[in-house]
């Protein structure tokens, strides 16, 4: 019989989805104690250096926090900030003070090619979830949302309303985020993402390419395309 991808996976990698499903799920919130070290080598039946690993890998990635003698316990993943916060466009414009409004272009399944499969660590010809959505500030198209994810940890995708919520809030409580990836850069855009952000012919765009994890994978892969004289990119760091 075949092995599914979980019984695959390393086994210090099976005890860390275990913990973060069960933290996803909400069966374990802010502050619950997750199984000790003990534990977890009974119920998995796994080598003291395994069940180590997978805690120590969760605390330093923030999902828990360690107590010497004590034990180990669910983060508040808020207290946890970051200089590249992972926030939806939405909050953005509102906490401008501007109203915002989406419009759905593409709302499907497709099948994955090989390079989007490579992206997404799965094999070619994987069924995944495809969104296209313009997003406006006051009525101005300020963000194209090209968005790709994976159906097993988003499965009411499709089903979303996303002129009344958006893929970033429905994601952040369907697939908790365990890191992310960005990359920045500017290029010129295509003809559809030129008509879509209404701009000039020689106008470049400022895309943000974003990947999310959660429990060990990969779960969504996102570009998000604006038009370079109407966003910018800002922050503030301590070193």
């Amino acid at each position: 019989m075949e092995k599914s991808n979980a019984a695959l996976q390393p086994l210090y990698l099976q005890v860390k989805r275990h913990i973060l499903e069960n933290i996803g799920s909400g069966k374990w919130g802010t502050s619950s104690r997750v199984p000790s070290e003990n534990d977890i080598v009974k119920s998995f039946g796994v080598s003291r250096m395994t069940a180590n690993r997978a805690l120590r890998e969760l605390r330093d990635e923030g999902v828990l926090v360690r107590i010497a003698g004590v034990g180990s316990f669910v983060a508040d993943r808020h207290a946890h900030g970051h200089p590249l916060q992972i926030r939806g466009i939405d909050a953005e414009i509102r906490e401008r003070g501007h109203a915002h409004r989406a419009a759905i272009v593409s709302l499907e399944r497709i099948r994955a090619a090989a390079e989007l499969a490579e992206d997404f660590g799965v094999p070619p010809h994987t069924e995944l979830f495809y969104s296209v959505i313009v997003h406006f500030e006051n009525e101005q198209p300020i963000q194209l949302e090209d968005r790709y994810v994976l159906p097993s940890l988003a499965p009411e995708y499709l089903r979303m309303n996303f002129e009344l919520t958006t893929p970033h809030e429905y994601l952040t409580q369907a697939a908790p985020l365990q890191r992310a990836e960005h990359v920045l850069r500017a290029e010129m855009p295509d003809d559809r993402t030129r008509k879509l952000l209404a701009m000039t012919k020689d106008e470049p765009c400022l895309v943000v390419i974003r990947r999310t994890w959660t429990a060990d994978r990969i779960a969504s892969v996102a570009r998000l395309y604006h038009p370079g004289s109407r966003y910018e990119l800002s922050g503030h760091f301590r070193p």
